[in-house]
């Protein structure tokens, strides 16, 4: 006896079978994260903040900044790119004191996120310089000696915004920065500041160490603060005075040291050797303006 065939389903028909509910091929791993997302071949991987320290990009960009006469903290030109338009730009930087930095093009290429610049990229600062004078100017207005604070060689946006915020907290009259291998006064800055920037006198000069020299002529105490001096509970930081802050590897220059009145220390009681440079402002300002306001 020949048996029946089962009979098949037609074709399309599966109202019989259980559906499973189940996203479509290969979103399980989206939606969970598993999944990363590629990185495109030869990208140089940059900090966030050399992406987001609102830079002006390109040949007419930077020519209308430098035409509208706001404060550019640097100029980045890609090796090699001196012929055209950037030249002119070179030159008008040059003759305004702007330090100009010749940069190779992936790290022009980061900085721009990748948007075409020309070869040509401008820093222009968040706010205003003053002069060292107008710092002191402040200071006599407030009828207070000098407290003021001078960073040499802080390279970290997020250093000195949080250098910033100690010192206006502690009442300095102003800081000073430094032209070169120093960061200005960036979008980074002003956030690491959480608003303070806006009530701090900031002054950028060429060199620290004749600011240094300067400060001392006009009366005012200088000190510098590293690891090997004498213990700030000690000192005397009543009058007139400033303390230098050294950059995050190497501190206080040499030249900038000598030049200084004299050296000032936190003790330390732990293993690690030393405080991160805002910490350090924060301890070092706070026993000044302590000195400075007691009666």
């Amino acid at each position: 006896m020949q048996k029946k065939k089962p009979q098949r389903a037609e074709a399309g028909n599966y109202s019989d079978r259980p559906r499973q509910k189940r996203p479509p091929f290969g979103r399980e791993r989206r939606e969970t994260g598993e999944q990363k997302p590629r990185r495109a071949q030869n990208q140089p991987a940059f900090s966030e903040a050399e992406v987001q320290s609102g830079a002006v990009i390109g040949r007419n960009a930077v020519r209308e900044l430098l035409k509208g006469g706001r404060t550019v903290d640097k100029l980045l030109v890609q090796k090699g790119e001196r012929t055209g338009s950037i030249v002119l730009l070179v030159a008008q930087a040059i003759e305004r004191g702007i330090p100009v930095i010749e940069t190779e093009k992936p790290k022009l290429d980061a900085i721009a996120g990748f948007a075409p610049h020309q070869g040509v990229i401008a820093f222009a600062a968040e706010k205003d310089y003053c002069t060292v004078e107008e710092i002191l100017s402040i200071a006599k207005e407030r009828g207070e000696d000098p407290l003021i604070v001078l960073c040499d060689g802080v390279t970290d946006p997020y250093n000195l915004g949080a250098i910033i915020r100690c010192a206006e907290c502690c009442g300095a009259h102003g800081l000073i920065i430094s032209k070169r291998r120093a960061v200005g006064l960036t979008p980074l800055v002003t956030k690491a500041s959480a608003g303070a920037l806006e009530h701090l006198a900031v002054a950028k000069v060429a060199n620290i160490a004749s600011t240094v020299e300067s400060l001392k002529e006009k009366g005012i105490w200088v000190y510098a603060a590293e690891a090997d001096g004498k213990s700030i509970y000690e000192a005397d930081l009543k009058g007139p005075c400033a303390i230098v802050l050294g950059s995050e590897g190497e501190g206080v220059s040499q030249i900038v040291r000598k030049t200084c009145d004299g050296v000032l220390s936190i003790p330390l009681y732990g293993k690690v050797n030393s405080f991160n440079v805002s910490t350090a402002a924060a301890i070092l300002l706070a026993e000044a303006a302590k000195q400075h306001h007691s009666k």
